[in-house]
């Protein structure tokens, strides 16, 4: 099977995890394709296979000389609930330049003016949505290069290699996809997540990262007879939003640069609600951002009554910097593999978080490799394959004895 047939066909199944849901994995959907996974490294010969009880599979290939690392690789099975729909239809374009038309019915276009990064895709076959799902190349590309890897090292016995440990996780897109890893049993010294951005990129810093819930009681009364007694709980959360820094937005931030996020509100006279997520790669200035939603919890307090506006944060996750700057040489591993691909290899931040992120303050260094996927979390999201397949390729070094 090669890479590209591989990665239609797990792009096919759905596999988008639930904010909502009880338990892990957060969607049932999620286990159609961890079992495939499973099964499909079991024929393949990889040793050790496992499907534990909430869609984790792990597998391994034994090293064939001594002496070298136990190295991991890992991407994450679920996608991201960002549009409606379940229907996915990918499919291969031959890229020569200009506009894509992904549904002409809808009137919806990829193009090289709102995305001038697809110019430096022309020659190459790219896969794309038809205009109304993700396509789910995060994560699905990462866990086909990292199959394809399997198979290729499987298959060509005078590749020298310590032992190679396989993870692919559920419910990372809602940030539980490392809640349940198995780290001591995965078995590696490091490891790396395959999973987005461009292919020489290399990313070992991420936000510090924590959640808001703000919950608004009100007071109805018939809008005949509401002066000085109607309390609109839906317009006091509007005005908690409109209270938070106007350039701290992501639509204003780039780089090192954090944000506050709203991700939901809803609501009416008598309740509201709204959801945020807090961004920073400074721990310090995370905490600032934290202090921030609370002064306005408590200006909103004072001006309407106590219990008006209840606030509550949680922490999510930290930056992967503090572990990885101990442990470089996991880095330059993976910058000589990308070198020797003929790539110039760049440390960038993520804007974001990975299943690393966590596991490297569960006691594995796992930093992230790219994939040749963009645009993710939306319809315009393509992958191409070339790329995709210089990724296994980067792979391959890595895992190098």
């Amino acid at each position: 099977m090669t890479l590209q047939e591989r990665f239609l066909r797990y792009v096919k199944i759905n596999t988008t995890s639930d904010e909502n849901g009880q338990g892990c994995p957060s969607a049932a959907c999620e286990w159609e394709l961890a079992r495939l996974l499973a099964d499909e490294m079991r024929a393949m010969g990889v040793s050790n296979v496992r499907l534990d009880a909430h869609a984790y599979v792990y597998g391994e290939i034994p090293a064939n000389c001594e002496h070298a690392p136990a190295i991991g690789l890992i991407a994450h099975m679920d996608t991201v609930d960002a549009v409606p729909g379940r229907a996915f239809h990918p499919r291969v374009v031959e890229y020569q330049g200009g506009d894509i038309c992904l549904n002409a019915e809808k009137g919806i276009v990829l193009s090289e003016k709102d995305f001038p990064e697809l110019s430096q895709r022309r020659g190459k076959r790219l896969i794309v949505t038809d205009g109304t799902t993700v396509l789910g190349a995060d994560d699905k590309a990462g866990v086909a290069e990292i199959m394809t890897l399997c198979e290729r090292v499987l298959q060509d016995g005078s590749i020298r290699h310590g032992k190679i440990c396989i993870g692919f996780t559920p419910d990372e897109e809602i940030g539980s996809g490392a809640d349940l890893f198995d780290v001591p049993a995965f078995g590696a010294d490091f490891a790396y997540t395959v999973d987005g951005g461009e292919i020489n990129e290399l990313e070992y810093e991420n936000f510090n990262a924590a959640s808001a819930k703000v919950t608004v009681h009100g007071r109805n009364i018939h809008p005949g007879s509401a002066k000085n007694r109607m309390k609109h709980a839906a317009r006091i959360a509007m005005e908690f939003n409109a209270m938070l820094p106007v350039q701290e937005k992501p639509e204003y931030t780039e780089g090192y640069e954090g944000f506050y996020h709203l991700t939901a509100i809803h609501g009416d006279e008598e309740n509201a609600e709204a959801g945020y997520i807090l961004r920073d790669h400074d721990a310090a200035k995370l905490e600032q951002k934290k202090r921030t939603m609370q002064l306005v919890a408590d200006f909103l307090n004072a001006r309407y009554g106590a219990g008006t506006v209840e606030l509550a944060l949680r922490d999510s996750y930290r930056n992967m910097r503090e572990v990885i700057e101990q442990h470089m040489d996991v880095i330059e591993r993976a910058q000589a593999a990308i070198r020797k691909n003929g790539l110039e290899p760049r440390c960038v931040p993520i804007r974001g978080g990975t299943d690393g992120a966590r596991l490297s303050f569960m006691g594995l260094p796992c930093p992230n490799l790219g994939t040749g996927g963009a645009n993710c979390h939306g319809i315009y999201e393509y992958a191409a394959v070339e790329d995709m397949e210089k990724m296994v390729d980067i792979l391959l070094d890595i895992v190098r004895a």
